[in-house]
């Protein structure tokens, strides 16, 4: 019996560290694709540019669906991913529109501050209990954010509060990925939220439709495919570790997005920005040690 309890501890810190890798995975792509996103703004709406995204990555899911049939589709949670996919829509537009008017570390690190309000959701609608180190280190990001948008100085934009819209929808997509993943294949999660999101930017698409130059078509399939292909890891990944675990990897966005602004468009990031991102970080660390500990802890009673 002890064997088997160490060798269960072993595979859920095997497990653990193969979600956190495929967390910084999906980052890095992510990364690269919202500078796509944002080098192409001028030329094509942001209605255009995730109508394709969603419409190409269900198109990458076709053969899968025509090679197992539609009894793969079968769910007990359509709500769920009905939910998911709303929100993981929702969510793409605000970080979209907010990278074409705020600096891409901003908006990326507004998007990411999601590890913030993931404990947040989890106590509000879940009733999970929150630890004090727990608050203490949501207590500091939320300073961080603060002094980032530095609202009393009139620092704040209406496209700061849409870069934070994104994060809370990305939050809400997190933690309902977390909890499909424990009963639902990746590939059926992904199919649901490809389509629903698809449906529900359709009608944007047609409203506020605009001829799409053909120099851009390259660049549409990129982040069509290259979304595609990070969000099979992102997935993959909240169904080895928890969703407070994988969501941390995504303040690496932050440090890329700082790069890309200094090496692209030659910002670079104020003081305040750089103290608000450091505070960020340390609540970030905090959260992550405390639920790895947790999970040790849960594992150690097993025995």
């Amino acid at each position: 019996m002890t064997n088997a309890n160490s060798q269960s501890r072993i595979n859920s810190e095997q497990n653990t560290i193969k979600g956190i890798a495929l967390g910084l995975f999906t980052v890095f792509i992510g990364s690269i694709l919202s500078v796509v996103v944002k080098l192409i703004a001028s030329e094509v709406n942001i209605f255009t540019v995730v109508f394709f995204q969603f419409g190409i990555c269900l198109i990458c899911l076709l053969p899968w669906l025509m090679s197992n049939g539609r009894n793969e589709l079968k769910t007990d949670q359509p709500i769920t991913h009905l939910i998911r996919g709303i929100f993981g829509c929702l969510s793409f537009y605000a970080f979209y529109f907010s990278i074409n008017h705020i600096s891409l570390a901003e908006a990326s690190l507004l998007r990411h501050s999601a590890p913030l309000i993931v404990p947040l959701i989890l106590f509000i609608f879940y009733q999970t209990k929150i630890p004090v180190l727990r608050w203490v280190a949501l207590l500091l990001g939320f300073i961080g954010v603060i002094m980032i948008l530095r609202p009393t100085e009139g620092q704040a934009s209406f496209w700061h509060l849409i870069g934070l819209c994104s994060g809370i929808g990305l939050a809400f997509s997190m933690v309902l990925t977390r909890k499909l993943s424990k009963n639902e294949p990746e590939k059926r999660i992904l199919f649901y939220y490809f389509i629903i999101s698809l449906l529900a930017s359709t009608p944007f698409f047609i409203a506020n439709f605009e001829p799409i130059p053909m120099q851009t078509l390259p660049w549409l399939l990129l982040i069509g495919f290259g979304m595609y292909f990070a969000f099979i890891p992102y997935t993959r990944a909240y169904a080895y570790a928890k969703s407070s675990i994988v969501s941390a990897t995504s303040y690496f966005a932050v440090i890329y997005a700082g790069l890309f602004d200094w090496l692209l468009w030659d910002i670079l990031p104020k003081q305040h920005t750089i103290v608000g991102t450091l505070i960020i970080l340390l609540a970030g660390f905090i959260i992550v040690r405390q639920s790895m500990s947790e999970e040790k802890l849960t594992l150690e009673s097993i025995q």
